[in-house]
């Protein structure tokens, strides 16, 4: 028998402050979201629809860099088309944020802080690409190569938008700087990571047992990626456009976008009902629901879900996680 709730929570990926939202956008996340919330609400259920805009990471620096501005005048600008849009749409919001928000900078920095009190991280050293000639290390977005998997030749550090596979900057055949174009050399650098494997029995036991009503393409991928072993992931990045890592020694050093964006649905809830908000997160009887993209299944069924394990203290994971395919335009 399905499980009655109280109360449901709809999240929506965060659209990158970096452009406008596209059609793709809206088909795959925001129509669907605001047509269950609308749906729900009809029935007279308590329903909360969070969005908010994800307005950290390289992506941003490198527009900015390019433009000749801040950062912040970037996100600035995007943040507010992308707002009005989705007003002018009507796509019904309870809350739309953003991740530069004082009330999101301090609800990440919590979370950063109570999993590195609690042990939960590894702080490792390694070596990282480094950029000579801009005199910086090289976030993951900041180096493009070719995709060991597919030969896309415009993959980044993070991930191969062609194929869709999640990669590592030193994974890339043949890398380069994204800022200058020169070939980067190795540097030490230390970073706080996430041990997945550690949780791995638990997300496997969550997803693979407890999910299998789950659309085919979030339960295949979380298969694949259960099957092949999970690995620990950083957390931090040496950048200098992001939230402080809110320990000492940590100088020049920022929360990753993908541990510090997923963290926005918590904080844009506070936002929103900063007495109650508990109630949408730590309550057993909340559905909480994830309408996401192909291309962030594994930081929403994964990666966020660890992170969630990892603080504990009541915190719910998602019951579904609906993610839509990607609309390819002229073969792209």
């Amino acid at each position: 028998m399905e499980k009655k709730f109280k109360r449901t929570l709809i999240t929506t990926a965060l659209p990158y402050a970096n452009g406008p939202v596209h059609i793709g956008h809206l088909a795959g996340v925001y129509v669907p979201a605001d047509i269950y919330a609308r749906y729900l609400r009809l029935c007279g259920k308590d329903v909360v629809l969070v969005g908010g805009s994800d307005e950290h990471g390289v992506p941003i620096t490198i527009k900015a860099r390019r433009e000749g501005v801040t950062p912040q005048d970037i996100v600035d600008r995007y943040h507010k088309i992308i707002k009005d849009s989705f007003e002018e749409l009507g796509i019904s919001f309870d809350v739309y944020s953003r991740t530069t928000s004082d009330t999101h900078s301090a609800t990440a920095s919590e979370f950063f802080r109570r999993l590195y009190d609690k042990g939960e991280f590894i702080e490792n050293t390694s070596m990282q690409l480094y950029d000579e000639e801009a005199g910086q290390f090289l976030a993951d977005r900041y180096v493009v190569g070719k995709c060991p998997h597919c030969g896309n030749e415009r993959a980044y550090g993070d991930q191969c938008e062609a194929c869709g596979t999640s990669l590592n900057a030193t994974d890339l055949i043949e890398p380069k700087s994204a800022i200058t174009g020169s070939v980067p050399v190795m540097r030490e650098t230390k970073h706080w990571y996430l041990p997945l494997d550690k949780w791995e029995p638990a997300l496997r036991e969550w997803i693979l047992e407890g999910h299998k009503e789950w659309k085919t393409n979030v339960y295949g991928q979380c298969k694949s990626w259960l099957d092949m072993g999970l690995q620990p992931r950083a957390v931090s990045r040496d950048l200098d456009w992001g939230i402080p890592v809110p320990v000492e020694g940590a100088e020049g050093k920022v929360l990753y976008v993908w541990f510090d964006a997923p963290i926005g649905y918590i904080s844009n809830t506070k936002e929103l009902l900063p007495d109650t908000w508990a109630n949408y997160w730590k309550d057993p009887e909340t559905r909480i629901i994830n309408f996401i993209g192909k291309d962030n299944i594994v930081f929403h069924c994964i990666v966020f879900p660890a992170m969630l394990m990892a603080y504990g203290d009541g915190f719910q994971l998602p019951d579904n996680v609906p993610a839509n395919e990607f609309l390819n335009l002229e073969g792209d």
